[in-house]
C-alpha cells in the first residue's frame, strides 16, 4: 500500500477513513485549511449520518491509501458541524477578476501530501457539485488577495487559464471556435483568389481593348467623305460633287424602282 506524493482533495474526500483498529470512521466531508498560506492541515470525516459529531484528522496520520479507503494511525479530534463551518476555507469561495467581476468558484485543489502545500486550485463557472462541469487551473501566482469566501485574481476570464477538465459543452465550444477559425481562413483564401482572378480578367480586357483601339486608329476609313479628304479647290468643285451625288442617288433609286 503506497502513499502518493500529490493528491486531489476530491479524491481524498471520497475515501472512507479506517483506523488501525479496523473501525470505519466514514467518508471525508470537508478539508481543514489555512488559507493565508495556501495549505491544507487535514480533513474532516463523518462517522454517522444520524449524529452531528465530526472527526478531524491530520495529514501526518495517513499511513496508506487504496482505491476505496485511507488508513490512518492514531485518534481524531472530535468536533461538531456548526463549529467546523466557522473554520476558514477557500472551497466554494467566489473568484473575482481584476475588474471585480465574479467568474466562478473554487471547486478543488491539488496538494502535496507530505507537507500539505497546495500546488494549484481548480475553478469552475457554476456549482462544482454538478457532474461534468469544467475545471480550469488557477496558479498561486495569479492570486492577488484572499478573503473569507472570496479570491481576487489577476485574470480577465477563465479563458486566460489552462483548462484541466473540459465538459461536453466546453469541448463543443472549443471545437466550434476551431471550426470557425478554419472556415474564416478558408473564406479569406477563397476571397483573395477570386479578387486575383478578377484583377487578371480586368487587365486582360483592358489590354485587348487597347489593341482594338490601336487597330481601329491605324485602319483607313473608306467611308469618310469629309471635304478635307477630297481634292476640291473651289466652290465649283463642291457644286460638281453635289451634282454627282444626286445623279448617283437618283440612278440607284431608278434601278430599284420596277415601274421606271
Amino acid at each position: 500500500m503506497s502513499i502518493p506524493t500529490k493528491l486531489l482533495l476530491s479524491n481524498l474526500l471520497k475515501h472512507n477513513v479506517r483506523c488501525e483498529n479496523g473501525i470505519d470512521h466514514g467518508p471525508g466531508v470537508s478539508p481543514w485549511m489555512h488559507p493565508p498560506v495556501d495549505r491544507i492541515l487535514g480533513w474532516v470525516s463523518r462517522p454517522s449520518t444520524l449524529r452531528l459529531q465530526r472527526e478531524v484528522w491530520r495529514l501526518d496520520q495517513i499511513k496508506g491509501i487504496n482505491e476505496k479507503e485511507v488508513y490512518v494511525k492514531g485518534v481524531p479530534s472530535h468536533s461538531d458541524e456548526q463549529t467546523l463551518e466557522r473554520l476558514p476555507t477557500l472551497i466554494n469561495a467566489n473568484i473575482f477578476n481584476r475588474n471585480g467581476q465574479k467568474l466562478g468558484l473554487i471547486a478543488d485543489f491539488v496538494f502535496d501530501l507530505k507537507d500539505g502545500k497546495i500546488q494549484y486550485y481548480l475553478v469552475s463557472r457554476s456549482n462544482p457539485l454538478i457532474p461534468g462541469t469544467s475545471r480550469w487551473r488557477l496558479n498561486l501566482s495569479q492570486i492577488n488577495d484572499r478573503q473569507p469566501g472570496s479570491i481576487s485574481c489577476d485574470i480577465n476570464t477563465f479563458e486566460d487559464l489552462v483548462i484541466q477538465k473540459a465538459s461536453l459543452r466546453e469541448e463543443f465550444l472549443n471545437k466550434s471556435r476551431k471550426w470557425k477559425t478554419q472556415f474564416q481562413g478558408f473564406t479569406d483564401g477563397a476571397s483573395d483568389r477570386l479578387e486575383g482572378w478578377i484583377d487578371d480578367q480586368i487587365s486582360e480586357n483592358q489590354f485587348e481593348s487597347h489593341d482594338d483601339f490601336n487597330e481601329y486608329e491605324n485602319k483607313p476609313d473608306l467611308g469618310d467623305e469629309w471635304i478635307d479628304n477630297l481634292d476640291i479647290d473651289n466652290y465649283e468643285g463642291f457644286n460638281t460633287m453635289n451634282t454627282r451625288k444626286k445623279k448617283t442617288t437618283l440612278k440607284n433609286e431608278s434601278d430599284l424602282d420596277p415601274w421606271i
